[in-house]
């Protein structure tokens, strides 16, 4: 707690809970853009750094896989550091891998990996922080949707800072270091909280066992899945959807706007999905429910008319969003403290985001081996009705725990799981 005294000095605590809540989202935020910002100009990479038309796709597939490899980063280091300084050293190597793979056209793949092993070791920790500070659902919904506002900002503003900046795509893919630095400051400044946490004198420590592994928690696994389903469903509309829609008959352009509508319309749910996740009533039903709903809208985009896109790919965008939000809800919900938050985030978003990459490789073999997209609809509706069960199980069952497995007189006062 050392850490937070001394970034908080002089600072009230309302004050200070106001500082860590806009440090997260301004974490949050950064936590896109080094993605979609070369997803908008992907047509332009190969003219301007040189690159091989054919490692395209391994362009567009590196951060994900960073995300599945990088996932115990945050946790370790949040350990040495302390979380907000952890947060801040990774939005420091973002920032850097950002202007160098922007400014050294041989650094292109490596620096995009290494902004994605940034990306994931602080995404891993805004749950534990969260937790730490005893955060509502407000503030996971704000934090879940400074995801989406960072990932549309970064597609919709590339090609203006370009012209901004008289052509030059470098630039316009560097700038985007300076907001990285912003959120580095911020957190560091705001402290975030300790992962020490020292026990209350309150607490039975004597004779306290060992915590069970992550890996024999069914809870954790349930979280994990219900993570990695919605990414992975995802990743694969995000994918296709504008090759699908052309398909249809739509423009390019239109097709392209319409994959951006996905993303815009789906901001508020990713912001109250976490809040109304809060109340066990509510979460009873969202968590199953989530997954029929996003299976029924993915069937809607297949059978909807090119002139009802609009309304059929702005109801996937909600639902899509929404599962995001409740995933990163469950993260916290589902935790018994900081550092169980932290790990269950660390495997939930590492497994998760590994299963996640399977997603655009799968849908798109199934689109070249019929030569349609009807089975390839139907089988994205059939992995959102076993997110419905992940969701199912992901509620049920003992808070997930990786603290000695004594109950402190905090833990006796939590609220039970959902039954």
């Amino acid at each position: 707690m050392r850490e937070n005294r001394q970034a908080g000095a002089g600072l009230s605590p309302r004050l200070m809970t106001g500082l860590v809540l806009l440090a997260l989202v301004m974490v949050s935020v950064n936590l896109r853009p080094a993605i979609t910002t070369v997803a908008g100009v992907m047509n332009q990479v190969p003219g301007v750094f040189g690159l091989d038309p054919a490692l395209l796709p391994l362009l567009g597939t590196l951060p994900v896989l960073a995300f599945g490899i990088s996932g115990p980063i945050g946790p370790w280091l949040a350990r040495r550091l302390g979380t907000g300084r952890a947060v801040a050293v990774a939005l420091l190597v973002l920032a850097a891998a950002l202007v160098v793979r922007a400014t050294v056209p041989a650094l292109l793949l490596p620096g995009t990996f290494l902004a994605g092993s940034a990306i994931m070791t602080a995404s891993v920790l805004v749950p534990q922080i969260v937790k730490a500070n005893r955060g509502t659902g407000w503030w996971t919904g704000l934090c879940t949707m400074g995801f989406g506002l960072g990932a549309a900002l970064g597609a919709g503003l590339v090609q203006p800072l370009e012209q901004a900046f008289g052509g030059n795509l470098q630039s316009a893919l560097a700038v985007w270091a300076v907001p990285a630095l912003m959120g580095a400051f911020l957190i560091q400044r705001s402290g975030g909280r300790s992962t020490a946490t020292p026990a209350s004198p309150g607490t039975a420590t004597a004779g306290a066992g060992p915590a069970t592994p992550l890996r024999k928690q069914r809870t954790a696994w349930a979280v994990t899945a219900f993570f990695g389903l919605q990414a992975m469903l995802y990743f694969a509309i995000t994918s296709w959807l504008a090759v699908y829609l052309v398909s249809r008959g739509l423009s390019p352009a239109d097709a392209a706007a319409l994959l951006a509508w996905f993303s815009l319309a789906g901001l508020p749910a990713s912001l109250l999905a976490p809040v109304l996740a809060g109340r066990p009533a509510v979460l009873r039903i969202m968590a199953p429910g989530l997954g029929l709903t996003v299976a029924l809208a993915l069937l809607g985009v297949l059978a909807a008319p090119a002139e009802l896109q609009f309304l059929a790919v702005g109801i996937l965008g909600v639902v899509q969003s929404a599962g995001f939000g409740l995933a990163m809800a469950l993260v916290v919900i589902r935790s018994a403290g900081p550092q169980s938050a932290g790990r269950l985030s660390a495997m939930s978003q590492g497994f998760g985001f590994a299963l996640a990459s399977l997603g655009p490789l799968l849908a798109g073999l199934l689109h070249t081996m019929t030569g349609g997209w009807e089975v390839t609809f139907w089988a994205l509706a059939a992995e959102a009705v076993v997110l419905a069960g992940a969701g199912f199980y992901a509620i049920r069952g003992p808070l997930v725990s990786v603290e000695s497995a004594e109950i402190s007189q905090q833990d006796v006062a939590r609220p039970s799981p959902v039954r």
